[in-house]
């Protein structure tokens, strides 16, 4: 697999191939005809193309690049990773940070990412 088959935890796989043969623009009936049963690998979940983008009702998508940013932005929690996670710089004084699923974590409240 190639960083271009999986981005941001999303696997395209077989589908990125599919579709940078596709011309564009496309209609979303038209994606859902051809490509709509193609599934997006998240982690340890699928979702097909349809089931990712349908919400979105768009009329077309004008590029491939237009369409994988749908895709990215419709995909659930389990394509983040590991969440809350940041390996930018440890927590500076007097910084209180949350590891979550760390050691002696269990009376933590859950937390949404962003």
């Amino acid at each position: 697999m190639t960083d271009d088959d999986r981005e941001l935890g999303v696997e395209l796989g077989d589908l990125r191939d599919s579709l940078e043969s596709q011309e564009f623009p496309i209609s979303q009936d038209d994606l859902f005809d051809e490509h709509g049963d193609e599934e997006v690998e998240m982690g340890d979940e699928t979702a097909t193309i349809e089931e990712l983008l349908e919400p979105l009702n768009e009329d077309e998508y004008r590029s491939l690049d237009e369409l994988e940013g749908a895709v990215m932005n419709m995909v659930g929690d389990s394509a983040i990773g590991r969440k809350n996670y940041s390996d930018r710089t440890p927590p500076a004084t007097g910084e209180q940070r949350q590891d979550e699923g760390a050691p002696d974590q269990d009376g933590q409240r859950e937390q949404e990412s962003f």
